[in-house]
């Protein structure tokens, strides 16, 4: 019987793709997001019954174990550019990340990976930084053997970051460029 991994936020612009190599690499794959009605192409990466979206509410304990329940392995790529209402960066990248690896402990789940992001930072100016920062700290005190991956800006056909600035050049004559010493 193939391993099963859960994948938090699989449905996503980097969980996709994780989903899609998971699959391709032979695991049974539950891709855990908000929405499993909107996630439903991610079902075409593998066989039949191969990749399922279930319904996960990262904020909740009871939600987060089910989810990954009889998993082998769990990925977290659950994260947030902009807060927004009940979402904020405290409650998504920190204890939602702490949340799934003390879950991912407490049902002898042995594997972990989970994405942060370049520049996170307890110091760092940006809520944002300090949230990955706080959240990879939560990670390892649950899991001290999870593997934790610092993209920078990861950019592709779906991605929220250059395409932002790609129709902003539709609108106007100019596109404002911010923080030129970078």
């Amino acid at each position: 019987m193939s391993k099963l991994v859960t994948i938090y936020g699989g449905s996503g612009f980097i969980g996709r793709y994780v989903a899609r190599r998971m699959a391709k690499a032979g695991w049974r794959v539950r891709v855990a997001v908000r929405r499993p009605n909107e996630a439903i192409f991610v079902k075409t990466y593998g066989v039949v019954g191969q990749v399922e979206p279930i319904f996960c509410n990262i904020r909740d304990d009871a939600s987060v174990a089910q989810s990954m329940r009889g998993a082998d392995a769990v990925v977290n790529c659950v994260g947030i550019l902009q807060e927004a209402g009940r979402n904020t960066f405290a409650a998504v990248q920190t204890d939602g990340a702490e949340r799934i690896a003390r879950m991912a402990a407490t049902a002898g789940i042995s594997q972990m990976v989970h994405f942060s992001a370049i520049g996170a930072d307890l110091e760092s100016v940006s809520d944002y930084g300090r949230s990955k920062a706080a959240g990879e700290a939560g990670v390892l005190a649950h899991m001290p053997n999870a593997v934790i991956l610092r993209p920078s800006i990861v950019f592709g056909a779906e991605d929220k970051f250059f395409n932002r600035f790609a129709g902003m050049s539709r609108i106007g004559p100019i596109l404002p460029i911010v923080g030129a010493e970078y």
